[in-house]
């Protein structure tokens, strides 16, 4: 009777426990599920992310030259790239400056499209880029400025609708170069990319790791061509460089 009783207690706890490892088994399931879903998102997320840069790096890639062998344009688009406390260029401002210049010099350009922020009286980018030009010996009617570059689509945009322009070398650091030439053939400019030679800092790896989220706006710019933030009339100012 006693081995009866043991047995029937033991067999009675036999569910339980089936239960109880059912529940682990399921919850173990759901686990992993879960698992395996996050890392499923985690990597198509990283596609996503990627897929702009990889846009950028083929569609651009025979478009990118040295000041040597830059093909001979109308005009150097410079975009802008931050003042100093007073008013002056950024080192890095100055870098595409100096890159342009270099152009001017060896007959590769014939005029310039400075195009940059001026979104209040005490902040004037293509004022300071002009200023400098100007200094290193560029005629000012050589110089033509654009107010209201305040993203590098706008600049391409008003370059082509506003100034006139249809072909350019553009200027500007090397991680940012193949946004400029994607965005400004996008926007009708024949455009070929000029990338400044200063050495990779701490700046510059900052300005790298921002283009990868500016990558997909610029992929979002090509596809849906919208307006720049201003555009008033036409100018062609640049239309009789050619």
């Amino acid at each position: 009777m006693r081995a009866r009783a043991g047995l029937g207690q033991w067999a009675g706890r036999i569910p339980g426990r089936l239960e109880e490892r059912v529940r682990r088994l399921g919850r173990s399931l759901r686990t992993r599920r879960g698992q395996r879903r996050a890392v499923q998102l985690v990597a198509a997320l990283a596609v996503l992310a990627l897929l702009p840069p990889a846009w950028l790096f083929v569609s651009t890639g025979s478009r990118l030259r040295t000041v040597a062998d830059a093909p001979s344009e109308p005009v150097a688009v410079v975009f802008g790239a931050g003042l100093n406390p007073d008013g002056t260029p950024s080192d890095y401002l100055a870098e595409r400056l100096d890159t342009a210049l270099d152009l001017y010099h060896l007959g590769k350009v014939k005029a310039f499209l400075v195009t940059g922020d001026n979104d209040r009286a005490s902040y004037d980018e293509p004022d300071a880029m002009r200023d400098y030009l100007l200094r290193h010996g560029v005629p000012s009617d050589r110089v033509v400025r654009d107010y209201a570059g305040f993203h590098t689509w706008d600049s391409c945009s008003r370059a082509r609708r506003i100034f006139g322009v249809r072909s350019a070398l553009l200027v500007s650091q090397g991680f940012h170069i193949r946004r400029a030439v994607a965005l400004c053939r996008s926007a009708g400019i024949d455009a070929y990319g000029v990338s400044t030679t200063q050495p990779h800092d701490v700046t510059w790896y900052y300005g790298a790791a921002r283009e990868i989220p500016a990558a997909g706006e610029a992929l979002l710019d090509v596809l849906f061509q919208p307006d720049p933030t201003y555009l008033g009339p036409q100018v062609g100012s640049l239309a009789r460089w050619r």
